[in-house]
């Protein structure tokens, strides 16, 4: 699709939520973390059959913990499989999206991707399913460090990023998606999923403000 027919689609529809009162602002709130999804190897290089070019939107999220760890922000990594070899406990996702087959164990594919700068100390958590609070303790573990916001980046936009986001807000905490840290395999889910995000469950916001943001704290 051309660009310039999908940025009009796209502000056409924001226009449209905007006047049935969706899209308010969430705004930041004290306390957060930083959550890293799936930048793994297995995803996060392209010569990998799962994989695909994240590599800007890597080096935008490096950029980000950098100044996070500099301000003692909490973060967690994630990756996505670790499944058992009969891949039960992958259910019906990994029959939904067999790609995910080859994530067993501690297959290479799960580690998270050595430009991230993983810092002793930091928590990865891997995951069966799309969000990060499914299944995990996530939930109470940013409740127990008094977390009320949390920096979602990484991928897919249109898979755990956006489940991630909206788990985050059922569970209570403010969601922000620096755009410039998400990344998806293609452009239309990409751009459509960060405008639903912005419309129903978090505040999708450019990453030098966040940046300022915890310049602020």
């Amino acid at each position: 699709m051309d660009k310039e027919v999908l940025d009009r689609a796209l502000q056409e529809i924001r226009e449209y939520y905007s006047s049935q009162g969706m899209a308010a602002k969430l705004g930041f709130g004290r306390r957060p973390a930083v959550l890293v999804i799936d930048f793994q190897k297995g995803i996060t290089d392209p010569s990998r059959p799962a994989g695909c070019n994240l590599d800007r939107e890597i080096e935008n999220t490096t950029i980000l913990l950098k100044k996070a760890r500099h301000k003692d922000i909490p973060v967690f990594f994630f990756a996505l499989g670790g499944y058992r070899e009969s891949l039960v406990d992958g259910g019906l996702l990994v029959k939904k999206v067999p790609l995910l087959q080859d994530f067993k164990g501690e297959s290479e594919h799960i580690e998270i991707d050595e430009r991230l700068n993983l810092q002793p100390g930091e928590m990865v958590i891997v995951k069966k399913y799309a969000s990060c609070f499914f299944g995990t303790s996530l939930a109470s573990t940013l409740t127990v460090l008094g977390i009320d916001t949390v920096i979602i980046t990484g991928c897919i936009t249109s898979g755990c990023i956006r489940a991630t986001a909206n788990d985050a807000l059922q569970y209570g905490f403010r969601p922000i998606i620096p755009r410039e840290c998400v990344g998806d395999r293609a452009r239309i889910p990409h751009e459509v999923n960060l405008m639903d995000i912005q419309a129903r469950c978090g505040d999708v916001l450019p990453t030098e403000q966040v940046m300022d943001y915890f310049d602020s704290l």
